[in-house]
C-alpha cells in the first residue's frame, strides 16, 4: 500500500485516496454502503469523507443520511479505529441551520456525532465560507470542540485563498486551533482556479488539500462522450459542459495512458491528482465494489513523467 500522507502539519495521517460519502442516503442505499466501506477498509484505506447535508437534496431527505449510515456501519463493523472521518459543517440544512457562529457549530457537531455513533470526529471542515461570522468566533468555537475531545483538526472547504490566509493568521495571532487542509474542487478539467489562486497558499503554508469533484461528475472516467450518454445516471446533467474540443482532449490523453498503464480513464485521472505536489488525497464515490476496485488502482498508478506531461498538455487551460 503507498505511504500515507499528512493531514498539513497536524499529525494526522492519511491514505492518499478518500472516499466520497456524498452518495450514500442518495445513489447507494445502507446495505451497499455497507459493502462498499468494507472493501475500503480491507484494501488498507481509512479517509472517509462525508457531511451533515447529505443528501438533503433527495426528496424526503432531511440531510444528514450519510453521516447515519456510516455511524451504522462504525457501529456493526467495529471499525472505527481503522478509518479517519471527515465531516463538514455550514452548508444549509433547511429551518435556518446553516453558518458558522457558535451557537450553530455547537448544536450541529452534537448532530454529526449522534448520528456517527461516534465520540469524535477525525476531521471537522467549514462546508462554507460564512462572511457573516467573524473568523475569530468560528475558530474560537472549534479549538472548544478540540480541547474537549469532539473534534482532533479542523479544516475549510470553498474557502477563496484570501480567506483561508485571514482564517490562518487569526489562529495564529490568537493561538488558535488552525485550518490543516482545504477542500476545493480540483481536477484535470478543472485546474485553473485552484492552480492559479489556491495551490500557492496551501503549498506556502503547509495546508493539506483534499480535492473533490476529482473525476468532474464522472466525466474524466470516460462513460460520457456524447450527448447520448448523459441519461446513463443521475450525474449525468452535470456532465455536459466538458462534452467540448477541450473535454475531448483530455479524454483522448486519458485514453492513451490507461492503455499503457493497462488500466482505466477514471484511475489515470486520480493518479494524475495524486501525483501533484501539495496533494493529501482526492476524493471519488463508488456506487459499487466494483467501482471501488478500478478508483482504488489509482494508488498504486505511479505515472511517469511523459505521461504527466500529455495529460497537463492536453488539459492546459493557458
Amino acid at each position: 500500500m503507498t505511504e500515507k500522507r499528512e493531514i498539513g502539519s497536524s499529525g494526522l495521517m492519511v491514505s492518499p485516496f478518500a472516499f466520497g460519502g456524498n452518495v450514500f442516503g442518495w445513489t447507494v442505499n445502507e446495505n451497499d454502503a455497507f459493502k462498499i466501506l468494507d472493501a475500503f477498509v480491507d484494501a488498507g484505506l481509512d479517509l472517509i469523507d462525508t457531511a451533515d447535508v447529505y443528501s438533503y437534496w433527495v426528496p424526503e431527505n432531511k440531510g444528514g443520511e450519510s453521516e447515519i449510515i456510516i455511524g451504522k456501519w462504525l457501529k456493526r463493523s467495529g471499525k472505527r479505529n481503522k478509518v479517519v472521518i471527515a465531516t463538514k459543517v455550514g452548508k444549509p440544512m433547511g429551518d435556518n441551520k446553516k453558518g458558522l457562529s457558535r451557537k450553530y457549530i455547537t448544536a450541529a457537531v452534537e448532530d454529526s456525532l449522534k448520528r456517527l455513533q461516534t465520540d469524535h470526529i477525525d476531521l471537522y471542515q467549514s462546508h462554507d465560507d460564512d462572511k457573516e461570522t467573524p473568523l475569530l468566533e468560528t475558530l474560537e468555537t472549534y479549538t472548544d470542540l478540540v480541547k474537549q475531545g469532539k473534534v482532533r483538526i479542523i479544516g475549510a472547504s470553498n474557502f477563496d485563498g484570501t480567506r483561508l490566509k485571514e482564517a490562518l493568521q487569526v489562529s495564529k495571532d490568537h493561538n488558535l486551533a488552525a485550518y490543516q487542509c482545504l477542500q476545493p474542487e480540483y481536477n484535470l478539467y478543472s485546474r485553473e482556479y485552484y492552480e492559479k489562486e489556491l495551490e500557492p497558499v496551501c503549498r506556502e503554508r503547509n495546508i493539506g488539500v483534499i480535492s473533490y469533484y476529482s473525476l468532474a461528475s464522472g466525466f474524466l472516467t470516460g462513460k460520457y462522450r456524447s450527448e447520448n450518454d448523459l441519461g446513463q445516471s443521475s450525474r449525468g446533467q452535470g456532465v455536459k459542459n466538458f462534452l467540448n474540443p477541450r473535454g475531448y482532449k483530455i479524454l483522448a490523453a486519458l485514453d492513451k495512458v490507461a492503455a499503457e498503464y493497462g488500466t482505466t480513464p477514471a484511475s489515470v485521472a486520480l493518479a494524475w491528482i495524486i501525483a501533484r505536489p501539495g496533494i493529501t488525497a482526492p476524493i471519488a464515490s463508488a456506487t459499487t465494489v466494483n467501482q471501488l476496485d478500478e478508483l482504488i488502482r489509482s494508488i498504486q498508478l505511479n505515472l511517469n513523467s511523459d505521461a504527466i506531461d500529455l495529460l497537463n498538455s492536453a488539459s492546459s487551460y493557458s
